[in-house]
C-alpha cells in the first residue's frame, strides 16, 4: 500500500464499495454504507493527503480492509 492516498481517492473507493455522502461539516465529510448487514459511518477529512493513521481509522470505522481499498482505488 502506498504511504498516502488523497481524500478524493479514498472517497472514490468508498463510493465503489457502496458508501454514500451524508453530510459535510467544514472540511470533514461523513459517509455511510451497509457492510456485513450493519450500517457503517466514517468521517473523511477532505485534505489533500490522508495521513496513514487517519486512513487506518477511516478503514476501521467503515469496516473495510486495506486490500478492499486498494482494489477499488
Amino acid at each position: 500500500m502506498p504511504k498516502r492516498y488523497t481524500a478524493k481517492q479514498v472517497l472514490k473507493a468508498l463510493h465503489r464499495l457502496g458508501f454514500s455522502e451524508v453530510t459535510q461539516n467544514g472540511s470533514h465529510l461523513k459517509v455511510r454504507g451497509i457492510r456485513d448487514g450493519k450500517l457503517q459511518t466514517a468521517i473523511i477529512p477532505m485534505h489533500h493527503e490522508v495521513a496513514i493513521g487517519t486512513l487506518s481509522s477511516i478503514l476501521r470505522q467503515a469496516n473495510v480492509t486495506k486490500q478492499e481499498l486498494e482494489d477499488n482505488i
